[in-house]
């Protein structure tokens, strides 16, 4: 019998997929009366669906988004935050992370950016596309500290309380490496209580300010969050 060995085999290859649907198969006589290849096919299939799924937990475990429950099925749309279904409907398919085009998200404080960047953020994950989101502070203090080589290869990053966080000479001139290397290759998303005609002012001075802002606004869908306050609802998106 090569069951046990086939099975062993299978999990020495890092099969796992595969090796949990040909026990299931060994454990279940109804599949002897399948063909040859509807057999292969299942095993093909769980193998296909295991790595799928293994992809997407470390996508999503990389990205430390704020709120890793946010989905874009439970989006409210309730009518006095006026979104826009169209456009949320386009940035859920990640079309614009393949083009490298970015995202600007303003609105107050409690109408639900961050949450609702995190649903788009999970659903462009199981997609296959690499995502992280930071708090400006905190993404300035690894680039303080010379950290963050490798943000350059992620396909999405996001940076929340833009305008929060008063930013040095050097803050900006680390802002404008990384936004000049991901520029027309790969995504940013900023997440802004200010609306976007305050961010000059914000960044200061201004011919840095004007060098970020070309690499931000040019390329990238906008979207404004009105409304009262979602911290009060049970959704908070």
């Amino acid at each position: 019998m090569l069951n046990n060995p086939t099975l062993e085999t299978l999990r020495a290859l890092k099969l796992q997929g595969m090796a949990a649907a040909f026990e299931e198969q060994l454990q279940n006589p109804s599949t002897a009366s399948l063909a040859f290849e509807e057999r292969i096919g299942l095993l093909v299939d769980r193998e296909r669906l295991h790595r799928e799924n293994g992809r997407t937990t470390r996508l999503l475990r990389h990205a430390r988004l704020k709120f890793s429950q946010a989905a874009v099925e439970d989006i409210n749309y309730r009518s006095d935050r006026k979104l826009d279904k169209r456009l949320i409907a386009t940035l859920a398919t990640g079309e614009w992370i393949r083009r490298g085009q970015g995202l600007l998200m303003t609105g107050k404080t409690g109408t639900g950016k961050s949450w609702l960047f995190c649903a788009l953020a999970r659903q462009v994950c199981r997609q296959g596309w690499s995502v992280r989101y930071w708090r400006l502070a905190r993404l300035l203090e690894q680039l303080r500290m010379g950290l963050l080589k490798k943000i350059a290869k992620t396909d999405l990053i996001a940076l929340d309380d833009w305008g929060l966080t008063p930013t040095t000479a050097q803050d900006r001139a680390h802002l404008l490496e990384v936004l000049d290397d991901r520029v027309g290759e790969k995504s940013t998303a900023i997440l802004s209580q200010l609306p976007v005609e305050e961010w000059h002012p914000y960044l200061g001075e201004p011919t840095l300010a004007d060098a970020i802002l070309d690499r931000l606004v040019h390329r990238s869908h906008r979207l404004a969050l009105t409304g009262p306050s979602m911290r009060d609802l049970e959704n908070g998106g």
